[in-house]
């Protein structure tokens, strides 16, 4: 007697965990995210902010623009973070897949000169996957495109950009893209510690 290889039962994918930023916002664990918009970097802080432990920012070895400690530190404790400069194109994307295949780093953040390919991704998702699985902890994946983004199979899309006004900064916040929940605006105002966002 031969065991079906097929069935008609309905398979569920396993429940991810999420990291709640903001008191709002759902980032699934053990996943990739892309960032785009001209405060992309400061929507990456803030989602460090809310995680415990190390963070591993890779960036580019031959970009002029490096993050200012003395800016990071309100909104991320600098001491954290662990930065990689690879110095050729293709070495961002494998350094970041070999962060999260670790599952040792909870947030591992690469700075893109263009977004990845639909391959390139799923050997993201697979790696924070597998590192979840290793028993360190679910990493959690984040990727920084110029621009409107564009990366194809990731979990979600944020774009972020400023909007000050005179009395006090605010910044404009979408949600483009998530597999299961539909696109949203936010305006967040206010400072570390004391963070509002409304829906737009």
């Amino acid at each position: 007697m031969t065991t079906a290889l097929l069935s008609r039962r309905t398979h569920r994918t396993p429940t991810r965990p999420d990291l709640t930023v903001l008191g709002a916002l759902s980032l699934p664990l053990a996943r990739l995210h892309e960032l785009c918009g001209p405060a992309r970097h400061t929507l990456a802080m803030l989602i460090a902010a809310e995680t415990q432990g190390p963070v591993f920012w890779i960036a580019p070895g031959w970009s002029t623009d490096t993050l200012n400690p003395d800016g990071m530190v309100a909104l991320a404790q600098p001491n954290r973070f662990t930065f990689l400069a690879p110095r050729r194109a293709e070495d961002l994307l494998w350094t970041l897949e070999e962060v999260l295949r670790s599952g040792l780093v909870p947030l591992a953040v690469a700075e893109l000169p263009e977004p990845p390919g639909m391959t390139a991704v799923r050997r993201l998702h697979l790696a924070a996957e597998t590192g979840a699985a290793e028993g360190h902890g679910a990493p959690l994946g984040l990727i920084l495109t110029p621009g409107e983004g564009g990366a194809p199979g990731i979990e979600t899309r944020w774009h972020m950009a400023q909007s000050h006004t005179p009395a006090a900064p605010g910044w404009a916040l979408t949600r483009r893209r998530a597999r299961t929940l539909p696109p949203k605006d936010w305006h967040l105002t206010g400072r570390p510690g004391r963070w509002h966002l409304s829906p737009a």
